[in-house]
């Protein structure tokens, strides 16, 4: 579903009983992360925590810990499509969210499926990929610009990691604005592009929902001290389980990037590495006894190609 003109919210099936009416489902295809980070656990954690189902799909696993990527192993693409379609046909997805799917062949097979559910909107999350092989980069950003952008609704990712890939050739003296992102994503398809982590004066950042014609949501934040690792999953995911649940975009945009902001308020370090969102922030103990370094470590810097804020 990529029609600028349909809002990407879902009714609910007015056809479902009480005993049948659960939670709105989100198919999530995206890499394993063992240190939970980011990936499919931080999509399932996240898109729970707002009220929605996922359905993870495997496309392949990383091998990292909370500092950094070192290798990632690809799934081939019979194993993504047979998964995917396995609950494609058992189940009502109400959004396809799309993250890191580590091969062209597996963009190309996700992209067989979005078409084939046309009416089903994709949100897809371009991450920071400096960590892997330039050829490997450029072969699946190629790849993601022909087949899966003309599948997606609404693209998430950094400014400067959506400036690097959709506007190489940028030569103007200012910055491209959200606007001029959103027109080269739309030129390829997506019709709405959400970008973070816009640098501001005074240690602040913007975060705005643009198509090519006009800014249609956006939020200010303060940045983070910490760095943060896996902010762009839990946004991108937070936000497809809401437009699940049958929120409008603009409403889903801003309730997602609170629900970050929340989560990387509550961030806390389980290793030596990055600090992590705490997905599931609202289930702590609210008696105001912090774990050790937490009150540092909710501060006020984020990673940048993740796009982390707080007010």
């Amino acid at each position: 579903m990529n029609d600028p003109d349909a809002s990407p919210g879902s009714e609910p099936d007015a056809s479902a009983t009480d005993e049948d009416a659960g939670p709105a489902c989100v198919l999530v295809f995206n890499a394993n992360d063992p240190s939970g980070a980011g990936g499919l656990s931080a999509d399932a954690v996240a898109i729970a925590s707002v009220g929605a189902h996922a359905l993870p799909v495997v496309t392949g696993s990383y091998a990292r810990d909370s500092a950094e990527i070192f290798d990632h192993f690809s799934f081939d693409e019979e194993a993504v499509t047979e998964q995917a379609r396995a609950v494609l046909e058992d189940m009502a997805v109400q959004v396809i969210k799309v993250g890191f799917v580590g091969s062209p062949e597996n963009l190309s097979a996700i992209a067989e499926l979005t078409a084939d559910y046309a009416d089903v909107p994709v949100v897809a999350y371009m991450p920071n990929l400096s960590w892997w092989e330039e050829d490997q980069i450029d072969a699946y950003l190629d790849a993601f610009q022909e087949l899966l952008l003309p599948q997606t609704t609404v693209l998430v990712g950094n400014h400067s990691t959506l400036w690097r890939w959709l506007l190489p050739d940028w030569s103007a003296q200012r910055s491209p604005s959200p606007r001029d992102i959103a027109k080269a994503a739309a030129d390829k398809g997506a019709p709405y592009t959400l970008v973070t982590g816009i640098l501001l004066p005074e240690q602040h950042v913007d975060n705005v929902l643009a198509t090519p014609q006009t800014v249609l949501a956006s939020a200010r934040f303060e940045l983070f001290e910490a760095q943060f690792t896996g902010a762009g999953d839990t946004l991108s995911a937070a936000l497809a389980a809401l437009l699940a649940s049958g929120a409008e975009l603009g409403e889903a945009v801003g309730e997602a990037l609170t629900y970050l902001d929340q989560s990387l308020d509550g961030g806390f370090r389980p290793g030596m590495g990055h600090v992590l969102p705490d997905r599931m922030f609202w289930a702590q103990p609210e008696d105001g006894e912090e774990g050790e370094g937490g009150e540092e470590e909710a501060g006020t810097e984020a990673d940048n190609d993740d796009g982390a804020v707080r007010h």
